[in-house]
């Protein structure tokens, strides 16, 4: 039982750990920090992520009256010049917000803070870009994440099992596989369909890795579900399946995902 225990507590470590770090490593995570100007530290935070239903608002708390803003920016990958619009200030906040753009269309933007002495503050060394992408109901989007972070549990718990020589290997990579296959192979496309207008976009099709890479894990989990069935020892095969996963895991989200060629439109 103790043993149990602790395979349990330390599957959910490592999973919590790498989805969390693929998450915040990832191309659309928001960009969070903080500037000093005049003595004062300013927070902000700028998405790299919104649902194309609306302007992505951008909302920084500047108390000091003096400091005005600008915002810089263009469609990604485009012809167009760069515009500079200035923010406005809705008492102590300066605002701005990015038009809207079709799914999967991307905007490169950068905020530049400026004192009463004219000094600039340049938010970010290299322009911020983000992605506007369709809504996705909440009856596709949560069991797309619930699958997916089971699967990935699961994955990493069967690898486990499989090390330790443990009889119940087999039955949890049945699991872990038809988790990855629900979560990776159904409802995977279904969120991308909603939020970039296609089912899959990964290989051979394009280049989005989301895709990509959970195609590529449950090849891995095949080779074990397989020689299970035919009654052949698969734990070498478990084992790598669940590094494999684990690997893939630590790509981070979206990327190479999902992008809206301008150029051609």
């Amino acid at each position: 039982m103790k043993r149990t225990w602790v395979l349990w507590s330390l599957t959910v470590i490592v999973t919590l750990g790498s989805v969390i770090y693929q998450r915040m490593t990832g191309p659309t995570y928001d960009v969070r920090d903080s500037v000093e100007i005049n003595g004062d530290r300013v927070s902000y935070r700028l998405p790299r992520t919104q649902d194309n239903t609306s302007d992505a608002a951008i909302t920084i708390a500047v108390p000091d009256a003096s400091v005005t803003g600008e915002i810089s920016w263009r469609r990604y990958r485009s012809y167009d010049t760069l515009r500079t619009e200035p923010m406005r200030r809705e008492g102590n906040d300066l605002l701005t917000a990015i038009p809207r753009q079709p799914a999967a269309g991307k905007v490169t933007y950068r905020i530049t803070l400026i004192d009463e002495d004219g000094s600039r503050y340049d938010l970010t060394e290299e322009p911020v870009i983000i992605r506007f992408k369709g809504p996705v109901p909440s009856v596709v989007l949560y069991p797309h994440v619930i699958f997916m972070f089971v699967g990935m549990l699961l994955a990493t718990r069967t690898g486990l099992e499989a090390v330790t020589g443990r009889p119940k290997a087999y039955g949890l990579t049945l699991w872990t596989t038809g988790l990855l296959i629900a979560g990776g192979l159904i409802f995977g496309p279904i969120v991308q369909k909603y939020a970039f207008g296609a089912f899959w976009t990964g290989w051979p099709f394009g280049t989005d890795l989301t895709d990509t890479k959970t195609a590529f894990a449950l090849l891995f989990w095949l080779v074990p579900v397989v020689r299970g069935r035919r009654g052949r020892n698969a734990a070498v095969w478990i084992v790598i399946a669940a590094l494999v996963t684990f690997a893939i895991y630590l790509i981070p989200h979206s990327v190479m995902g999902s992008e809206l060629d301008y150029t051609t439109m």
